[in-house]
């Protein structure tokens, strides 16, 4: 499929962010055809997150275009002036007042297109008592809460295996720019849409913050187990380990049938959810008493069989092995022109009539400046001597 025929081919993106969160969420409006131009220092290095060549360079960037660009030379400045006039969308996310050095703030790009929809991503925010402070994703994760309920039960805060904060301040914030966009077709007014890694942090605890905002109640680390729902949590097998989830009624019913303990439904301490819960410990044990007998393969097996949620704990190559994952394309592939096919992550999301596709890999450090440039009416020589100037 060209990027004509996606959903938000129509819109232009200038892409100013950096290292995770922001990349995030420019990346779900390319990945969706819109034209991002990534504006990029002309003598810039790669994130802290490796090479450029490397694999996470390369999942954050791909379907983008690459412009070099110094926003501190006031010629570098009017030729993002210039852009922005026909720009859709502006994503930053440098610390707070960093854009106003620059002078590419929210207010001051409004002047020059009122339309123009401004998605800043923060650590804490753009203000407040912690606003001007730099945001990192495990100081995230432990202000929102996050490694507080992560790990075994006593062994001190953990961190998620995944930047979560990065990557959820990078999801909300594209809903948010995509929501500013819908009402522009309403109004033709643009927006300031602004999240931060501690919002999205808190906003991903979800009922565990619910817990305690409605009944006050503190989460605590519940491991493997999940915090309210019982049986639910890793088992092992004769060969390894599973998860099983057998929760609510009819699946517990089917739970103990299979596990030949119809007992587990009259036994006062495993016979409803709050008796299961006092009495986890002694429940757990005496599940694994019987899940050690048979391989994770076989107890997946008779678990589908029965309708009762199970599967397989999986390391990374496992999951990409896995053919449900492959038939969902979560290997995306794409050809790079020094790297040669490659793959990069797929999308969480199908769209019947316009599906996702990775139509470029990342592009070279300004790939196309030249094209960009000449498209808004600098000739070869006026470019030259940009380049000279290490305006480009």
């Amino acid at each position: 499929m060209t990027q004509g025929q996606l959903p938000l081919s129509h819109i232009r993106v200038l892409d100013l962010t950096r290292v995770r969160a922001g990349p995030t969420a420019v990346r779900q409006l390319a990945d969706w055809g819109a034209d991002v131009i990534k504006i990029e220092q002309p003598s810039d290095t790669p994130d802290a997150f490796g090479a450029r060549h490397g694999s996470d360079f390369q999942n954050l960037h791909r379907n983008k275009k690459s412009l070099t660009l110094n926003l501190k030379d006031p010629k570098g400045l009017e030729i993002f002036n210039t852009l922005v006039k026909d720009a859709d969308v502006v994503v930053e996310n440098y610390r707070p007042d960093v854009k106003f050095r620059l002078k590419i703030d929210y207010e001051t790009v409004k002047k020059i297109n009122p339309g123009i929809v401004y998605g800043s991503i923060s650590g804490f925010g753009q203000d407040g008592p912690k606003g001007h402070l730099p945001g990192f994703d495990q100081i995230a994760q432990g202000m929102g809460g996050l490694m507080s309920i992560t790990g075994l039960p006593g062994q001190g805060p953990v961190r998620a295996g995944i930047p979560v904060a990065d990557l959820s301040a990078g999801l909300y914030t594209a809903i948010g720019i995509l929501v500013a966009l819908l009402h522009r077709t309403q109004t033709g007014e643009g927006q300031w849409v602004q999240c931060s890694l501690l919002q999205a942090m808190v906003a991903m605890l979800d009922f565990q913050a619910e817990r305690w905002l409605l009944e006050k109640q503190v989460p605590q680390q519940a491991g493997n187990d999940h915090p309210t729902a019982i049986p639910t949590g890793v088992f092992e097998t004769s060969d390894g380990h599973i998860n099983i989830a057998a929760t609510g009624a009819a699946i517990y019913e089917r739970f103990c049938k299979l596990m030949g303990r119809d007992d587990w439904m009259t036994d006062e301490r495993y016979a409803t959810g709050g008796a299961r819960s006092r009495n986890r410990k002694e429940m757990n044990a005496e599940i694994n008493e019987i899940t050690r007998t048979r391989t994770s393969d076989e107890w997946i097996e008779a678990f589908n069989e029965a309708a009762v949620p199970a599967g397989p704990i999986y390391s990374i190559d496992q999951v990409f092995a896995d053919p449900q994952v492959q038939h969902l394309g979560m290997a995306a592939p794409v050809h790079h022109p020094k790297l040669g096919d490659i793959e990069l992550v797929g999308q969480a999301v199908n769209l019947s009539s316009t599906p996702f596709e990775i139509r470029n890999a990342p592009p070279e450090l300004g790939e196309q400046t030249d094209e960009i440039l000449e498209g808004i009416g600098y000739d070869a020589d006026a470019i030259e001597a940009l380049r000279k100037e290490r305006v480009i």
